[in-house]
């Protein structure tokens, strides 16, 4: 059992290429089952691009391959 504010202390990495996604921000509930459908990481940010926000990550939870002590790998 994952409490949020643990998943939200960790680092979100995608296993396809490496690259860090950031941390997770939301979570997807599902209201009838309780279960979590899907972590939501919010898209980065760059100055440059300050009028137009990519979409956020949301990963459903069958992406999620591993919960580690301080990652969360994904595939994405």
């Amino acid at each position: 059992m994952y409490k949020s504010s643990d998943l939200r202390e960790k680092d979100v990495i995608n296993i396809s290429d490496g690259k860090k996604l950031g941390k997770v921000c939301d979570l997807e509930v599902d209201v009838k089952t309780g279960k979590i459908d899907a972590i939501i990481v919010p898209a980065p940010f760059s100055v440059g691009n300050i009028f137009s926000k990519e979409k956020d990550y949301v990963i459903p939870w069958e992406r999620i391959k591993k919960i580690g002590e301080d990652v969360i790998l994904v595939e994405i």
